[in-house]
């Protein structure tokens, strides 16, 4: 999973340039044709989400906004890639998703053999 994290921007709803818009397009694009691209989406910002607190039994409904923007999440990308090695060639190549300073976060996914040993 290929992780954009959120900023300010957008975390204020602001839109990405038609120009970002553009670029983006072309590189999911790049990865569709290397049939590496499975998913992938921008999320509205977290005013607009709510989060489940679960304490045993109990469950608490926190809406958002959310604070820390550094640890939320803008959008993502489902990608099937041999290793981790090739995730991050293939984000180097990502045109900077946000307008200034921003960050991607790779995370592998568990595959069903992990979990052969439980």
């Amino acid at each position: 999973m290929v992780i954009v994290k959120a900023t300010g921007d957008s975390e204020a709803g602001i839109m990405p340039s038609a120009e970002l818009l553009q670029a983006m397009g072309a590189f999911n694009e790049e990865l569709i044709k290397a049939g590496i691209m499975l998913a992938g989406d921008g999320l509205k910002p977290s005013s607009q989400g709510k989060r489940v607190a679960f304490d045993g039994t109990s469950r608490t409904i926190i809406d958002g906004p959310f604070a820390r923007t550094s640890e939320l999440v803008a959008g993502y990308w489902i990608w099937r890639v041999k290793d981790m090695a090739e995730a991050v060639e293939w984000v180097k190549r990502c045109p900077n998703p946000m307008p200034g300073p921003s960050e991607i976060e790779i995370r592998p996914l568990y595959e069903m053999e992990d979990f052969a040993g439980a």
